[in-house]
């Protein structure tokens, strides 16, 4: 029976609305589709940082169940995009410019709660995250940890699995007696042995690290980049298509900085874009504590220079120097020795932009035979 020619258009019509549907946009997630493209594209994106959820015996490393939800109902209100770490760290590698309000979730160590608490919130929005996986801790069958096939069925659904190392040792650390030959050797077999089972036992593994504690120095930072990975800290901030890929910053999120009012803030700041900085090495010794951070902006940024404000961890505002007239290159040195173990310097300033401010922290370490911090 021969169709007519109105028959035949709606055909054609149905055939390619269904074509359409099948091949937009197929690798995206639901959060990368809904884009304004009045928006104006950024220098950052945004990378939160977890641990526990709903945990109260780790307060220093876990977030309310409350505070969570309250955090994933702002990023859908407010109109972010959450992208996959690996497209991230693609963007920052290649220097390109991200759309506006970008973030990524990450979260450290593969403890349960993640299965049991962060994994169905987030595949409720279809959103990527990716889990740093400390992997001795799951061979083990710690009961605190998540299993393998808890986590297949977690990377069926989205979720990513990255290096945290096999141990989640101070790795910045040489044992006593180790030569420093010994000591590059033991953390390449460690790096190399966490990618390894996570291949074996997902398939794959993206050349993503998380340094544990956080902690890094130059030493570390340079094996890591020479094993082709692109690296994460837990010093807060945005990561700037400038930033250094062998330590990005990401905002840690815990129940003490967890409410919305402070989620806000980190989630809508600005990454410092810097020309040069120095040192790039967080580690101290009884010769240079208290440390001169001196960094160099770029002059193609709204920061009211005027109203840079520097914080010392433990010690509060700190002078900030600025060394030229233009207020590109300045320097900021504690009033006393930091203390052993982890420190920071943070400085933020106000954009031109209502609302948003520049956000900046340098990590410090003072080596110590006994570090205070537990592994939680």
């Amino acid at each position: 029976m021969a169709l007519s020619l109105k028959q035949t258009n709606k055909q054609i019509f149905r055939l390619i609305t269904l074509l359409l549907s099948l091949f937009s946009l197929p690798h995206l997630h639901a959060s990368e589709r809904m884009v304004d493209k009045n928006q104006q594209g950024e220098n950052q994106a945004v990378i939160l940082m977890y641990h526990h959820f709903g945990v109260d015996k780790h307060p220093s490393t876990n977030i309310r169940l409350k505070q969570f939800e309250a955090h994933i109902n702002y990023l859908s209100s407010a109109g972010f995009q959450v992208w996959p770490l690996t497209k991230v760290a693609k963007y920052i590698q290649n220097n390109q410019t991200f759309p506006a309000r970008v973030a990524a979730i990450t979260i450290d160590d593969a403890y349960l709660s993640v299965y049991t608490e962060a994994y169905p919130r987030l595949l409720k929005k279809a959103w990527p995250f990716t889990v740093f996986v400390a992997t001795d801790g799951v061979d083990r069958g710690f009961l605190s940890y998540m299993t393998w096939q808890q986590m297949r069925e977690m990377q069926n659904n989205g979720a990513t699995f990255a290096n945290h190392s096999a141990t989640h040792d101070y790795l910045v650390r040489q044992k006593l007696g180790e030569t420093n030959i010994q000591w590059q050797k033991r953390i390449i077999n460690d790096i190399n042995r966490a990618q390894s089972r996570l291949k074996t036992e997902l398939g794959s593994a993206p050349k993503l690290f998380a340094y544990p504690y956080g902690e890094y120095n130059s030493d570390l930072a340079d094996i890591i980049d020479n094993l082709g990975y692109v690296a994460f800290g837990q010093h807060s901030g945005p990561a700037s298509i400038k930033g250094d890929t062998r330590a990005l910053p990401r905002f840690p999120m815990a129940e003490k900085f967890g409410e919305l009012a402070d989620f806000k803030q980190k989630t809508n700041s600005l990454a410092f874009f810097i020309e040069k900085q120095t040192p790039f090495d967080p580690s101290i010794n009884n010769n240079n504590n208290p440390p001169k951070l001196e960094i160099k902006l770029t002059s193609n940024q709204d920061m009211k220079t005027d109203y840079l404000s520097c914080f010392i961890s433990g010690q509060g505002r700190v002078d900030v120097n600025w060394i030229n007239r233009q207020k590109t290159l300045f320097s900021v040195k504690a009033n006393a020795q930091l203390p052993p173990g982890r420190s920071r310097y943070n400085c933020t300033a106000p954009s031109s932009r209502k609302g948003r401010y520049y956000w900046y922290s340098q990590l410090w370490i003072v080596s110590t035979a006994k570090d205070s911090s537990t592994k939680d």
